[in-house]
């Protein structure tokens, strides 16, 4: 494929269906359809998607074979669409809150596990945090993953950009109440990495929280490109990489960056 071709992405702004893996899967049935009718090469799903996200739920904890994975493969495999999903992973002692791509021909094209648990919430007392990035590719483009509360800790993208990352995926249930900060982290993370970085927002009202949508994409210069409103929606996207490639040879950044020092400096009291 040639290195300069844009690749279309879908985020799925939904409100899941509360406690209900079975009628969520069903529901977003036709938004992939719909999406790989469309161009998109990836439909991302917000945190949580099947379940919605609960930090003091382990309910329909699964493994990576089971039902709501095998439901998104295939899917994905009959729409010719690769997926982004997350759920609550079965692992030694507490599970692991952990998103996932899906290829299109059925694959799992990368894992990651959510590093920073929202403790304010209680998150890290029933789930245990990964230790690890999910890196994959969509075409020519280099692709990783967050989780929601991530977009707090800046260190993290730095380190995916340090990769050769080019796009970020961070599936979220950020609530209504920090909107605001929402907007700031994802513009922030996108600007200070130049990078793509995709927010799927979830939307609605839950027993846990409330939800104001707002899933965005913001390009490698800081610009917001793509923005939903407050309601369930689908928000199409063009990633280029070679944009990427341009703003980071043009104001090359990273260059400058002193990572050797840091953990000297972290280490000082």
């Amino acid at each position: 494929m040639d290195e300069q071709q844009p690749v279309r992405i879908c985020s799925a702004q939904i409100a899941g269906i509360w406690d209900n893996p079975a009628a969520t899967l069903e529901k977003i049935r036709p938004l992939v359809h719909h999406a790989a009718a469309s161009g998109a090469r990836l439909i991302c799903f917000p945190e949580q998607f099947a379940t919605g996200w609960d930090p003091g739920s382990t309910n329909h904890t699964e493994e990576l074979n089971s039902t709501i994975v095998s439901a998104l493969r295939v899917m994905a495999q009959e729409n010719r669409i690769a997926i982004l999903g997350s759920l609550r992973q079965k692992s030694a002692g507490h599970p692991k809150n952990t998103a996932l791509v899906i290829g299109d021909n059925r694959e799992i094209l990368a894992t990651y596990s959510k590093i920073h648990l929202f403790s304010p919430g209680g998150e890290d007392r029933q789930f245990s945090p990964g230790s690890d990035l999910g890196i994959f590719r969509l075409g020519q483009l280099t692709c990783g993953l967050a989780i929601c509360y991530d977009l707090r800790f800046p260190e993290l993208f730095r380190i995916y950009a340090r990769h050769g990352v080019q796009a970020m995926f961070v599936p979220s249930a950020w609530p209504a109440s920090r909107r605001k900060h929402w907007e700031l982290f994802v513009t922030a993370r996108a600007c200070e990495n130049q990078m793509y970085v995709t927010g799927i927002n979830t939307t609605g009202t839950t027993p846990v929280d409330s939800y104001s949508g707002g899933s965005m994409t913001v390009d490698p210069n800081g610009t917001i490109i793509a923005q939903a409103n407050e309601a369930e929606q689908l928000l199409f996207c063009d990633l280029d990489p070679a944009l990427v490639t341009s703003v980071r040879t043009a104001f090359p950044v990273a260059k400058d960056c002193k990572s050797e020092l840091y953990p000297v400096l972290y280490g000082r009291k």
